[in-house]
């Protein structure tokens, strides 16, 4: 056992024996420190462990809390996917998800869209209108192949926070974080080869691995843990696997949170295997507590790690500012980088950089991760109220979307369908798997203002879910 594990497991077992009560204020990491003789970063990862197991939250500037009785009784199950390279489907599904019209009224609860009626976000605007008046036709020209240096400068910066020390040299601005993971796939594979995933895994990345030809191997998952290390590495021992791709920071879908040590461990097993990993960060900056977690990038040492990132999750999709620090893979980055998509539109990275420099990303973080973490809780209440008994619901501790597991006669697939007829829509688990698997499951997104007619169609989803149930009950005539 570790030293945060151990100083985790005393801390587990006060909280379990009532010495802290729902709502208690534990002690502070200094008095932990003190009291238990480690270190600033053990006590903060043993803090982060019992956040992982949906015993405590973190309350900016007021210290760690018991939590009270909304925090999920019952967690999704581990993931227990086929053990071997499969070719992806679900395309058509995903095009429902994604290709919604304008004049579309129905009410989307599972796209993976953050608050885009937040106030700090006006600056941003702003800052746009500005550009255009101030450019003239300069804002209307290419920018540099590998980017603004303005915005990899503040990119580099912004590293920082999760340990992870790149120069903006090292960075490479993409047209969205999902051409920053297409790139990675294409420099590191050819048609035919297996990539290890997660399981469930976002649904983007698989189809970027239907489009290159590749085969999906997915590796069990905890909803709290993350991937399984141990079945990666007996993957690996089976299998050609060129690549690990994996969301190891507030995952979309499952929500977990791969735990420092097994970043560093995972880095390790991939140097073993001489493999390279594809790091999707999109969410990790949208942690609840800080400081945010580690990247698996911050422990790379000899540049296999190809970190993708971007601004859709914390700003908004429509920018398509994104970026890529590919490590050792620089040239071949660059490359297919010009063959795809050639420069990235001009202004909106220079919006986004003068954004960050000034101070106005900060800013529009700390008001949205607080509305996220508050909504997360309202989002999990309902839940439990409404959805069928036995419904597992995870517990993020960053970002702003919930993966829901329900009864095994549930399909959300088929629930989709019924819920057209009131004009809404989820996104089924199946989208999330190369295989169609997790048909029971759904993901649901809580970043936008959760009003009454967001509580009723949460309960209108539940109630539907369990007529499905009471159906499968019925005997047969």
């Amino acid at each position: 056992m570790t030293r945060y594990e151990s100083v985790a497991a005393v801390l587990r077992e006060r909280i379990e024996h009532g010495l802290y009560r729902p709502g208690d204020r534990l002690p502070s990491i200094r008095a932990v420190c003190q009291e238990m003789d480690v270190g600033i970063s053990t006590a903060q990862e043993a803090y982060r462990q019992l956040m992982d197991a949906a015993l405590i939250e973190s309350r900016p500037k007021s210290g760690y809390f018991v939590l009270p009785g909304y925090a999920p009784s019952v967690l999704p199950s581990a993931s227990r996917p086929a053990q071997r390279p499969l070719d992806v489907s679900q395309w058509d599904q995903v095009l429902e998800l994604i290709a919604t019209r304008r004049d579309d009224d129905r009410l989307q609860l599972g796209r993976g869209v953050p608050n885009l009626e937040c106030a700090t976000l006006k600056p941003l605007s702003k800052i746009l209108g500005g550009l255009h008046r101030r450019t003239e036709l300069n804002g209307f020209n290419y920018d540099t192949l590998i980017g603004s240096p303005e915005l990899r400068q503040q990119v580099a910066k912004l590293a920082v926070a999760s340990n992870c020390l790149l120069h903006p040299d090292d960075i490479l601005i993409t047209t969205g974080c999902q051409e920053a993971l297409a790139i990675a796939l294409r420099i590191l594979t050819q048609p035919g080869d297996v990539v290890a995933v997660d399981s469930p895994s976002f649904y983007g990345t698989l189809q970027i691995l239907k489009a290159n030809g590749l085969k999906a191997l997915e590796i069990p998952t905890d909803p709290q843990t993350g991937i399984s290390l141990e079945a990666l590495e007996l993957a690996l021992e089976q299998w050609p696997i060129r690549a690990i791709q994996i969301t190891p920071t507030f995952n979309n879908p499952l929500g977990y949170t791969l735990p420092a040590e097994r970043k560093r461990a995972l880095v390790q097993l991939a140097q073993r295997f001489d493999v390279a990993i594809i790091e999707d960060d999109i969410y990790g900056d949208l942690a609840y507590a800080q400081p945010r977690p580690p990247t698996v990038k911050s422990f790379d040492d000899d540049g296999r790690v190809l970190l993708c990132s971007g601004f859709s999750k914390t700003l908004g999709p429509g920018f398509r500012v994104g970026w890529l620090a590919p490590g050792r893979y620089r040239d071949q980055a660059l490359h297919m980088k010009y063959v795809s998509t050639g420069a990235s539109a001009t202004l909106p990275q220079r919006a986004v950089a003068e954004f960050i420099a000034k101070g106005h990303f900060d800013r529009h973080l700390r008001a949205v991760i607080r509305q996220y973490q508050r909504q997360r809780d309202v989002m999990i209440g309902w839940v439990q109220r409404y959805f069928p008994p036995g419904t597992g619901i995870s517990y993020p501790q960053g970002g702003f979307l919930l993966w829901v597991e329900l009864p095994a006669a549930v399909d959300c697939v088929r629930l989709n369908d019924r819920l057209a007829e009131h004009r809404l829509h989820v996104a089924p688990g199946a989208l999330f798997s190369a295989s169609g698997k997790f048909r029971q499951c759904l993901r649901l997104n809580y970043a936008f203002t959760l009003t009454p007619d967001i509580e009723d169609a949460v309960r209108r989803v539940g109630a539907l879910a369990g007529a499905m149930v009471e159906e499968a009950l019925q005997p047969l005539e």
